[in-house]
């Protein structure tokens, strides 16, 4: 790849280093050289699916600025492919870079439907909002063929358990079906993503992600079936979607989302080093703007990991955007809030079955 050339359909430029590999690898420039008068490709840019069987698969979150108790992550990696995303270190655990191999090396748990039934009949377990996913996104591509947020969804449904989704992506729309049963119940809420109006800034942010139409269509079709649907804008980075904030509550809000949260980006870990990499190279007018504003948010630094700032910043910036979205709810959203799910069914439904007595 030439210098200032993008990676077609990939977020991340590079492979950054492992911090628990004792080895660390580079791509010299002779080797790039080599491929680019040989015509061949320095990265191999297909997606690996890798077979995994977790022991368990239920996540307590300790956080307690993430707004969950639970999570259940079908996936580990994700080819979506979003440069800001915070789940990128976690890849780190498995051996893997945070970098490309993120996107192309997905770990398929393959015995979640199991393992979740397992839990969801346990007599020990007390019904918990479970939020499919806390790390990485449940309907990214792969689930299209795959189908395991679906069995799972159906295994939610069969034991009457509340549920939570986060998602980016329009294929939510394929489980439906099963969501207005959960809804009947309050048992769901969805959590749909939408990071800017335009499609060139999820282009370029978000590669293999739905598009903006089609994220704004499935807020619609969601809410027009009476399944509770929320919108998050996250992260928030300042000179690329900062100024959209009033706009995007405003077309959410038409489409009957519920609610609107934000995060502001902080990059965490490897994150700043291929968030680096990549602004330089696809948005290289800005970059040092950019990259300078996420400072000023975060004290001078690309992330801050202290609970209670580091997801809404500090400074003027953050101040700026805080008082957007109170204007902007109480414009757009007035009267309109999140319902609590209903705990109370699960332990009657504790066999997969209702019971009488």
């Amino acid at each position: 790849m030439a210098e200032g050339e993008i990676l077609k359909g990939r977020g991340a430029q590079l492979n950054v280093h492992n911090r628990f590999d004792a080895h660390s690898h580079e791509t010299r420039d002779d080797f790039l050289n080599y491929c680019a008068m040989e015509g061949d490709e320095a990265h191999d840019s297909k997606t690996t699916l890798i077979e995994t069987f977790p022991k368990t698969i239920v996540n307590k979150v300790n956080s307690p600025d993430v707004g969950m108790g639970y999570s259940l992550n079908p996936y580990q990696g994700c080819e979506h492919g979003c440069i800001y995303c915070y789940a990128r270190n976690s890849h780190e655990y498995w051996g893997y870079s945070a970098g490309l191999d993120f996107e192309q090396k997905i770990l398929v748990k393959r015995n979640a439907v199991e393992l979740l039934e397992k839990k969801l009949s346990s007599r020990s377990w007390q019904a918990e909002t479970i939020v499919l996913s806390g790390n990485t996104d449940c309907y990214q591509p792969i689930e299209k063929k795959l189908k395991i947020t679906r069995q799972l969804l159906q295994t939610f449904l069969k034991y009457r358990h509340p549920v939570g989704i986060i998602t980016k992506n329009a294929l939510v729309q394929r489980d439906i079906d099963i969501l207005k049963e959960l809804a009947a119940d309050n048992l769901v809420h969805v959590n749909l993503s939408v990071t800017s109006l335009h499609e060139e800034t999820r282009r370029i942010l978000e590669p293999r992600t739905a598009s903006i139409k089609k994220r704004l269509e499935t807020v619609e079709k969601l809410s027009g079936a009476n399944i509770p649907v929320s919108v998050m804008m996250a992260p928030i980075i300042p000179a690329i979607n900062s100024h959209e904030i009033m706009p995007l509550v405003k077309e959410v809000a038409e489409r009957g989302a519920r609610s609107v949260g934000y995060t502001i980006v902080r990059l965490n870990g490897s994150i700043g080093q291929i968030f680096t990499d990549w602004i330089k190279k696809a948005l290289p007018d800005r970059a040092e703007k950019v990259l300078h504003q996420i400072e000023n948010i975060h004290g001078g630094s690309l992330n801050d990991s202290r609970f209670g700032t580091r997801m809404k910043g500090e400074g003027k910036f953050a101040e700026q955007v805080e008082q957007q979205f109170k204007i902007a709810r109480k414009k757009y959203l007035k009267d309109r809030s999140r319902t609590l799910l209903n705990l109370d069914l699960h332990e009657q439904f504790k066999d997969g079955q209702l019971k009488l007595f």
